[in-house]
């Protein structure tokens, strides 16, 4: 009897030993839902969508893309955090993932226990441009200038609390000067600003940014990451301020609980699809680097931009609009 006993305690645990594998081996039963939380439209959908068709091809099911945008990407990432833990919902995030915690003090959701990473997809380019009559045409020139004209200059971001909003507040510090933020509603209004003469400066994603510079409507001071953008000889605010680097993520999460074996899968097959020459291609394009991280790799890098940017939002006292 005693046999019995242990023999049907121990069923529960053998069945699911064996029963994990399988699901990662017969994942995806049916269509695949990746929830977006932010608007169409742009380079990020751009490849958003270009990485669906790679993984619907290789799934053999249907993945779709499901934008639910609003609150700062609260709302979409908080319908990924309370869907099946089955890795049929997958979620995009960009840096707002890992700011928020501190920027929102009420999520609905707990970013560290309801959410787990899955892969960084890709690693996207900061820049700082001005318009073309500026009275500073580098990095240098502009922290010399700001120095001599405290409290002068103003720059816009496409809003408060946004990777860009940050990444100018760290340069700031490490440059030691001052000017004045002015949130915008997205991009697209920093932009018009801009031109229109009633910003001085404005820090956004090199994709948003490259068409008015190629126009000639811009131009750039810096971009924020460690290395020139690929195939683009704009210099780095790393070459005046050594160690500077700030990008802009974009990444795939899924719930908490999804099965670990289901997670490396879609890992393993989103890092395949972005090591394909076209989507290499189409991303560089837009100032990007395809990374395809391991899940525990992109679980520690979100773990210290939550550190790194919570330190930031606390000091300067931001506060989400």
């Amino acid at each position: 009897m005693n046999w019995i006993k242990l023999a049907l305690l121990c069923l529960p645990v053998a069945l699911s030993a064996f029963a994990a594998p399988a699901s990662a081996q017969e994942f995806p039963k049916g269509p695949v839902r990746i929830i977006v939380p932010f608007p169409p439209g742009g380079p990020t959908d751009t490849v958003g969508r270009l990485l669906a068709q790679k993984l619907q091809k290789t799934w053999g099911q249907p993945v779709i893309l499901d934008y639910k945008p609003g609150a700062g990407t609260v709302i979409g990432v908080d319908a990924v955090a309370k869907s099946a833990p089955d890795g049929m919902t997958i979620g995009m995030v960009n840096s707002s993932f890992a700011v928020n915690p501190t920027l929102r003090k009420k999520l609905p959701y707990d970013t560290r226990k309801d959410l787990a990473g899955v892969t960084q997809l890709y690693n996207m380019q900061l820049a700082i441009v001005a318009r073309p009559d500026a009275p500073f045409n580098n990095l240098k020139e502009l922290i010399e200038y700001a120095r001599k004209n405290p409290g002068k200059l103003n720059y816009g971001t496409p809003g408060a609390g946004s990777t860009t909003h940050l990444g100018a507040e760290l340069l700031k510090r490490e440059a030691g000067f001052e000017m004045q933020h002015i949130g915008m509603k997205g991009s697209a209004p920093a932009h018009t600003e801009l031109i229109g003469g009633r910003l001085d400066l404005v820090f956004d994603p090199f994709l948003s940014i490259l068409p008015f510079v190629q126009s000639g409507r811009m131009k750039i001071i810096a971009t924020m990451g460690n290395q020139r953008v690929a195939g683009y000889d704009y210099p780095t605010v790393a070459e005046t301020l050594p160690g500077f680097n700030v990008g802009a993520l974009l990444g795939f999460i899924v719930p908490a609980g999804t099965p670990r074996q289901v997670v490396q899968k879609i890992q393993a097959d989103t890092a395949h699809a972005l090591s394909e020459p076209d989507v290499q291609k189409r991303a560089e394009e837009f100032g990007m680097q395809a990374v395809g991280s391991r899940p525990e790799q992109f679980d520690a890098f979100i773990a210290a931009e939550m550190q790194r940017w919570g330190h930031i939002v606390t000091e300067a006292k931001i506060e989400a609009e």
